[in-house]
C-alpha cells in the first residue's frame, strides 16, 4: 500500500473516512485512497452544524465524475463545523485530503469509539485485502 497517503497519526474506516481527535472533536475527511477511487470531486453535500450523526452511518454524499458515494460517521456526535469551502472548490479534497479538503467536526462525549477506530497499519491491511 505504498502508493497511498496513510498518515500514522490518524484513525481510519473500513469505509476509506480517515479521523483525527482535537480536544472534544473529531475532524472527518475522506482518504487519500477513496480521492483517488473517486477520481475528480465535483460535489460535497454535508448537514448542517447541529446535526446528529451515529458511527457508521451515512451523513453525507460525495460525488465525483465516476460515482455518487455516502460518507459514513466514524464516531456518534453532533456536527459542529462543516468545511464551508468545499462548496465552492470541492476539488479541494483531492487536492488536500488530509487538509484542506476535510469534511465536518464531529463533536464527542468520549474519545472511546474513536480509539476503536482502525490505526494506520490496520487501515493498510483492510486496503491489503479489499485491492485483492
Amino acid at each position: 500500500m505504498e502508493e497511498y497517503e496513510i498518515p500514522e497519526r490518524l484513525r481510519y474506516t473500513r469505509e476509506h473516512e480517515w479521523a483525527r481527535l482535537e480536544e472534544n472533536r473529531i475532524i472527518v475527511g475522506v482518504t487519500d485512497y477513496a480521492q483517488r477511487e473517486l477520481g475528480d470531486i465535483v460535489f460535497v453535500e454535508l448537514p448542517a452544524a447541529g446535526t446528529a450523526v451515529e458511527a457508521g452511518e451515512p451523513f453525507g454524499v460525495i460525488e465525483s465524475v465516476k460515482a455518487v458515494s455516502d460518507l459514513y460517521a466514524p464516531v456518534t456526535g453532533e456536527i459542529v463545523e462543516v468545511n464551508s469551502g468545499l462548496v465552492e472548490r470541492p476539488e479541494a479534497v483531492n487536492e488536500d485530503c488530509y487538509g484542506d479538503g476535510w469534511l465536518v467536526a464531529v463533536g464527542v462525549e468520549s474519545s472511546d469509539e474513536y480509539e476503536a477506530l482502525l490505526d494506520a497499519e490496520a487501515y493498510r491491511q483492510h486496503l491489503a485485502e479489499t485491492k485483492r
